[in-house]
Formats: structure tokens, sequence, C-alpha cells
């Protein structure tokens, strides 16, 4: 059996071939300078070493220092980054590295099927992007292709900026760029021809109809992004117009259908389209239009619109993205982009679009008799659309129409009703000393779905019905199973129910309740179940990317791991002012998490749907309601874990609405209520301040009376707490 020593120098020497061993370790910022300038991730060194990310996070900022044996691991993995990207000389002579768009090569991307593939490269886009200079040479449509896609690089402004610019390109390391896709994932097309690209590029689109505007974007613009999992598929390029951009491209100002929210077939520029032997989606000519031709010699043809006047950005999830210039647009939207992935519509459709892309349904095989590739299922995936268990499917859905008849009421042993938290405290159960508080402070749980999807097994394929089975957690599904003779303080609200309420008979619950009933020392006889052998972590690369994506824009607004409780609320309570841009796009990763989930488990739309028929989702391998229930069940037990742990300290919450709860304190501030050990740390299994995922943050404070009278009047004082409704907020 090989020895940690070797485990560990194993790992490394899969990212180093060659290496000196010995404990000498670099000052922190040559650290992070080796890791950077090789290409390297946090994640990708944690792994190696065998130690979380934040670790690795804490060795490059010099707030701690690796011990035996990792330090031994680590000085090797620095000694031999060093023999390859040696300091230079002085920092002075430094050439700057271009700002340019970096996804990672096809070659790059070679995950096992349970390892998170690697994120494509953050580039350092920060500065507002400023006026572009205007060519000197006229547009013409006889010049050359060249010519016409001819790039303006963006002027600055003042020089400050710029130097700050060069200063962080600087610091990037260089990294190869897919030539097919030079000028980055997507463009934002305004009215004068200027197409607005990754770090303030800007070319000339001549075209003024819609078909001349995607052969542009195929044949010369260079935009899209490689794929991110090497049986995945590239991005296609993404093209935004302004509302001036698609007045010269012959669409109005709005929508006459806001049903269908859709261009009629006989529009001109749909016709158009038809004449040009383009085709449209389902959805139309929308505001997410996707333009293509069938695939031919495996190459795709296909082109996303995103028209901004028809509300392509959803101010629910981009705030006021769509009221910035157009060369700021464009850097928000390549953030995005570039830690996420490229837009294909809502931040919901994104987020399922993620899952895909990270976890692709299949992968090439070699055919036994014909000795030709084709394709076949990948490990790990959701490879096809499988039926959900009769208490998984929504009221809708078929297979729940087959056993009950139309507008049958469903009961808690007939559904799964795994939703997140929405609870108070009976007012009468306050006790006189918490009464003598002062405020009411609530405390909110960042990325709480993405964390609650990291390490979680899903089930991967169909249901297997069971009857009287053991429970097993290892088993993804759902369990029939009768809870109610668990006994939980009425000061916290139940973990098995949504509402908090004590179960009252049989119901089916998602394996991770279950799980948690066990924890707490209970015994459980499940009646039936329907579980998944055929499972695995699903999520865990779509968790990793969002993760990585919601800390680098969170590094961008000045919030970093390891900031000490005073500095981190001091820098949340700024963060959203520090750039509008940014906030858009950290506003976008958390729906993208939050509608990802949701659009597990879509439900039909339209007026033409009747009760009982299939609809158009139930047809993808990523509609399944089971995964959604898991994740939400997972939260929801976590949040409840870490609530019951301050309740051995005698803290009660007084609300719940789904990651947030709101506490009685003697003053405004979390760090006012929140526990410590006697060193002056968090307690072990409690909420902890911090920037990650699963950490929380400061929701707000109001006044004890307020939150009292809104319990008198049954309403949730977490729903308000900020002084707005969490609804419409969208947090």
């Amino acid at each position: 059996m090989p020895n940690e020593h070797e485990q560990l120098f194993a790992s490394v020497d899969a990212l180093l071939e060659q290496a000196a061993a010995h404990d000498a370790l670099p000052d922190p910022d040559e650290r992070r300078r080796l890791r950077e300038a090789a290409g390297l991730s946090q994640e990708q060194v944690a792994r190696a070493l065998s130690v979380r990310r934040e670790t690795v996070t804490g060795w490059e900022s010099g707030r701690t220092d690796p011990r035996p044996p990792k330090r031994a691991a680590y000085a090797r993995l620095l000694d031999g980054l060093a023999a390859r990207h040696p300091a230079p000389s002085t920092a002075a002579s430094a050439p700057p590295v271009p700002q340019t768009f970096t996804p990672a090569p096809p070659e790059a991307e070679v995950p096992a099927p349970e390892a998170a593939p690697r994120p494509a490269p953050v580039p350092m886009v920060s500065e507002p992007a400023a006026p572009p200079t205007r060519s000197a040479h006229p547009r013409q449509s006889t010049a050359s292709p060249s010519a016409r896609s001819g790039a303006r690089q963006a002027a600055p402004k003042k020089a400050a900026p710029k130097q700050a610019a060069r200063k962080r390109a600087a610091d990037q390391p260089a990294v190869d760029v897919d030539p097919r896709f030079a000028h980055g994932p997507l463009a934002v097309l305004d009215g004068d021809g200027s197409a607005y690209c990754v770090g303030g590029l800007v070319l000339d689109c001549p075209a003024t109809d819609i078909p001349l505007l995607v052969d542009w974007t195929l044949n010369e613009a260079k935009l899209g992004a490689t794929r991110l999992h090497r049986n995945g598929k590239d991005a296609d390029p993404l093209i935004v117009l302004t509302g001036t951009a698609a007045e010269r491209l012959g669409l109005p100002a709005g929508l006459a259908d806001r049903r269908g929210l859709r261009l009629p077939d006989d529009h001109t520029v749909v016709k158009q389209i038809k004449r040009a032997k383009w085709q449209l989606t389902r959805r139309g000519f929308g505001p997410w239009a996707r333009i293509y031709r069938p695939a031919q010699g495996g190459q795709r043809q296909c082109v996303q619109l995103a028209i901004l006047p028809w509300g392509a950005l959803d101010p629910r999830a981009w705030r006021d993205a769509d009221q910035l210039p157009p060369a700021e647009l464009a850097r928000v939207l390549c953030d995005y982009a570039t830690r996420v992935v490229t837009p294909r519509g809502s931040t919901a459709v994104s987020g399922l679009e993620l899952m895909t892309a990270l976890r692709p349904p299949t992968r090439p095989v070699k055919d036994e008799q014909s000795a030709a590739w084709v394709s076949g299922p990948m490990p790990g995936s959701l490879t096809e659309a499988v039926d959900p268990a009769p208490p998984e499917a929504p009221d809708e859905h078929p297979v729940v129409a087959a056993l009950h008849p139309r507008g049958h009421q469903r009961t808690a042993d007939q559904v799964l009703d795994e939703e997140a938290y929405e609870w108070i405290r009976d007012p009468e159960l306050l006790t006189d000393a918490e009464c003598a508080k002062a405020c009411a402070v609530g405390i909110d749980i960042n990325m709480a779905f993405a964390a609650a999807a990291n390490r979680l097994t899903v089930g991967l394929g169909a249901p297997v019905h069971l009857k009287n089975p053991p429970f097993d957690k290892a088993l993804p599904g759902s369990w029939l199973v009768d809870l109610s003779h668990i006994e939980c303080d009425p000061r916290l609200p139940s973990p098995f129910t949504p509402h908090g309420v004590r179960p009252t008979g049989p119901a089916w619950y998602a394996t991770p309740t279950v799980a948690y009933a066990v924890e707490l020392g209970h015994g459980v006889a499940p009646i039936e179940a329907y579980v998944r052998g055929n499972n695995g972590p699903y999520l865990d690369a779509w968790y990793s990317r969002l993760r990585d994506a919601y800390l680098a824009t969170m590094e961008r607004l000045g919030v970093v791991t390891g900031m000490s409780d005073s500095d981190f609320l001091a820098a949340m309570e700024r963060h959203k002012s520090v750039d509008p841009g940014q906030a858009a796009v950290l506003s976008a990763i958390k729906a993208t998490v939050k509608g990802g989930i949701g659009k597990l488990r879509e439900r039909p739309q339209g007026a033409g749907y009747r009760p009982g028929e299939r609809w158009p989702a139930l047809e993808r391998p990523t509609w399944r309601p089971d995964i959604r229930a898991a994740v939400i069940s997972t939260a929801r037990v976590n949040m409840h874990r870490k609530m019951l742990r301050l309740a051995d300290t005698g803290l009660f919450p007084i609300a719940v609405l789904s990651d947030c709860a709101v506490y009685l304190s003697d003053g405004p501030s979390p760090l006012d209520f929140l526990p410590r050990t006697e060193d002056g740390k968090p307690i072990p299994g409690g909420f902890r301040l911090g920037v990650s995922p699963g950490m929380v943050k400061h929701e707000g404070t109001q006044s004890l009376m307020w939150a009292v009278q809104l319990l008198d009047e049954g309403h949730n004082p977490a729903r308000h707490i900020k002084g707005t409704d969490a609804s419409i907020d969208g947090e």
C-alpha cells in the first residue's frame, strides 16, 4: 500500500513532471504567482494535495503555512513551478499581458465522470469599458471580411484606469486562446454597427438584417466559447441587441403578443429567416431567439440572440444591467459567460444548461461490430428522460392523472412535499428574556441550494418501487414513512416539513430528510419507497463552477475568504455599491443557482395546456423533480442542524424563510448574538460568518416591536427583515 507521502507526491506529479522535494517555501505572494503563472486553479492544487481550497487560499495569503506531510508536497510543487516560471528580475520589466477571452482548450477538459471539470479561466476585466475610438476607415459593404470585422480597442477615459488595467493584466498568466473564439463568447450590438466584445474589444458589424447578422457572426466575428467537458459541445455565439440595433435590423420596439412573447410567423423578419434557409426553435422569435441550420459534418451552425427591449434580461436576476451602456453591458455578460456559461435564456435556463455542459449525456464509444465510433451514454450523467415516481410528480403530470381524478387534492401520504422553510414561532412562546431584547437580526446562508448540492448523491435513472424496505441513506429516492412520533421543541421548526409543523401521520420524504431523522436518533420504518440504485454526485461539477464564479465575483466586490468577522460585515455593507456591473453578475449567479434547481421540475406553460397531457420539458433528461426535492431537503436539513446547535446554547429563532433565520438580539449585528467558544471562535456546527457557500451573512435588522407585531399578525419577519419583500428583492 502506498503511504501518504507517496500518494501526495503522485498527485503532485500529475501536475508537475519534474521537481525536487524540500521543505523551504517561498513567500505567500510568490506562491500565488507561481500557481497563476502555471494556469492552475486553487481547486486543482487543493485536490492534488488532498486539502480544501480554503486551505490553499490561506497558504497564499500568508495566514497559515502547511504542516507535514502536506508541506513537503507543497514545496515540491512550488519548486517545480519556479523552475518553469522564474520570477522576473524587476516588476517593471514584466511586459503587460493583453486582456483577452481565455476559454479552456478542449485538451484541458479531461475529467473523470465524478470529478469537477476545470473551470475556464476568468479574465480580469473589472474596469468599466470606455467609449470606443472611431475607425478612420468608412464601413463599406465591398470591403474584405477582415476589414469589415476589423477589431477596434476601446479607448480609456483617463490614464489612471488604463494603468490599473495594465497592472491587472500583468498579474494574470497568459493562456492560449482558441482562434475560433478569439473575440470572446458574445457581443453586444449597438445601432451604429459597433459590436462590443470581451476586454473592451469592438468589432464593426455591417449587417442590416437578421440573416446577414447570423452570417457575419458565424463567418467573421470569431465569437463563441470552448466546451466545458471534453464530450460536451462548444457554446454557440451570443449577440445581444440593444434597442437601436433591434430597430436597425427591422425588429419592433416591443412584442404585441404578450402571452406568447414571440413575433408572428408572417412578420417580415421571420420571413427573411426562412428565405435564407435558417430555422427557429419551437420558441419562435422571442426575447431569446435561437437561429440555426441542422448540423452538417458534425459542425453546428447556430446563433443565439437576446433582444434587450423585449425584456431578455430579467431585472429580478440581472438588476439594471439592461440599462448599462453597451460596452459596460458586454463586460458584465462576458464575466458571467466566462465564469458560469454563455447565456441561452433566463438564468434558470442557464443553470440547467450548465448542468448539461458539465455532465453531457453522451460520449463517443466504439462499436465492437462495426469498429465505428457511435454515441453512447456518459457514466455519471443524466442520459435519458425518465418518468418520476407518482409522489414525486406535480399535479399536472400524466402519472398523477392516471391515479387520481382531476381536481383531487393529494394528501401527505400521496405527494412528496420537500420545499424550503416558511415558519414563524407562536408569539405566545416568546420568553421574558427574549422580550427584553432590543433587535430582531436576520442571518442568511450564502448560496444555500448550491451548498446543499455539493457532494449530494442523486438518482441517475428511473425509480424502483419497493414495499416495506429497510431504510438506506445511500439510496436516493422517496420514502413513505411515519415521523409523527418524533417530538420537537416548539421553539424550533420541525425539520420534516416546510411549514415547520410536526407531521401528523405517514408522509413522503426525500432520502436526506429521513436520514436526518435517523441522525437525531429516531427509528424509522418505511412503508414503501421509490429508490434509484443507479446514482452519483451529478451536481458536484455544477456546484464547483458556480461556487468559483460566486467567490470570484465577490472578490471583485471586495469580499474575500479569510476576512475577520467585523471586516466581512463591513465589506458586505458596501459590496453592491463597489461596482454595479459586478453586482449584476453576482445577482445573476445567485439566480442561476435557484433557477437551475427550480427548472428541474418545470411545470407546463401556455394557455393551450390541458391537465394530464405531457409537456415539452418532460422529454429532457434534466427534468428531474426528485433531484430538486433532494437538494431542497438537504438545504432545509442543513438549516435545522445549525439552528439546533444554537438551541443547545439557548438561542431559538422567531422566524425562518428558506435560507434566512431571524433571532432576537441585544444589538443590531450578528456578532451581538452568535455564540462563541471560550477562545472566541464560532461554536462548531453553528452559523459562521463568511463569504463561502454555506456560511452566513447579515440579512437585516429591525426592532423587537416590529418583529413581534408581524408575528401577532401572522406575517413572517424573515420575509421583510431587509425592509423589502424577499420574493421581490430576489435574495
